[in-house]
């Protein structure tokens, strides 16, 4: 932790003892394996979709939102022929919506949602809370309306192109490390790669100290040790150098890591609500 980081997580801590985050799960996708780790087999691969909420005195944070409410009642209708390839498994109660009321947060409560990107698996909370700003690059959210066809599939429109969304555009490498609260304890990245606009989160907890989610800039440990890419990337070289940025992140600051979606990692996190990390 570079020293004024440390100062002002010093400064801050005393006033912060309520932070607490907690890991959440919408359901799984069931896919190949080729579509995962990229020109790999076609042998059946099922993959967790999780999602976070930070408890923050400042205001509470929700990272991505998993899966929307419409893949848990028609996933045809709102997925189309995506199914096909990513076919999700999610029950009504599993929306994240309705998870946070399990851990005593109310949607009012939810100060801003951090967007890793606008695919369809990480939009559940786009728009279902009324006093949130939505963190996102300008890049990401400028593909998602016009994107490339072999990415087009992934982004479903009516998830993200809703009216009276508050957003808060961040610029590349120009906001690298934005500050969400100005304390120190959740920044976000600038991962490109899986997406034009993809970001990862940073955040410093009082006990636990750094966790590094790196979103889908990484979804399992294969694609963190250099074994293979991502099935889906915008830009092969942008996903390799944005893996690496993380990996001397996550060695500057000691930081536990949390990959998108890795089905034997995630077995290993304490889950909400029962449990959580502060």
């Amino acid at each position: 932790m570079e020293q004024k980081d440390k100062d002002i997580f010093e400064q801050t801590t005393k006033f912060n003892t309520g932070i607490k985050l907690y890991m959440f799960q919408t359901g799984t996708i069931k896919t190949k394996l080729k579509f995962i780790k990229m020109n790999q087999s076609e042998e059946p691969f099922e993959i967790p979709v999780p999602w976070f909420l930070i408890k923050h005195p400042k205001g509470d944070v929700i990272i991505d939102g998993g899966m929307p409410i419409e893949a848990a009642i028609d996933k045809h209708k709102h997925w189309g022929s995506v199914v096909e390839a990513y076919d999700p498994v999610m029950k009504k109660s599993e929306w994240c919506r309705d998870q946070i009321k399990t851990v005593n947060t109310n949607p009012e409560d939810i100060k801003y949602v951090i967007q890793t990107h606008l695919h369809l698996d990480h939009s559940g909370a786009i728009g279902h809370f009324p006093n949130a700003t939505h963190i996102t690059q300008r890049l990401e959210y400028d593909y998602a309306f016009n994107p490339d066809w072999f990415s087009q599939p992934a982004y479903i429109r009516e998830d993200f192109d809703k009216p009276n969304i508050r957003w808060k555009f961040l610029q590349g490498r120009k906001t690298d490390f934005y500050d969400v609260h100005g304390d120190g304890v959740i920044k976000i990245i600038f991962t490109p790669g899986h997406t034009p606009g993809h970001q990862s989160v940073l955040v410093n907890l009082p006990k636990t100290g750094h966790m590094l989610f790196t979103g889908d800039a990484c979804y399992t440990e294969d694609h963190w040790c250099d074994k293979c890419l991502p099935g889906l990337v915008a830009s092969s070289s942008d996903a390799a150098e944005s893996v690496s940025k993380l990996r001397k992140v996550a060695k500057e600051h000691d930081a536990t890591v949390v990959w998108g979606h890795d089905p034997i990692s995630w077995k290993i996190w304490k889950k909400a609500p029962m449990f959580y990390y502060d």
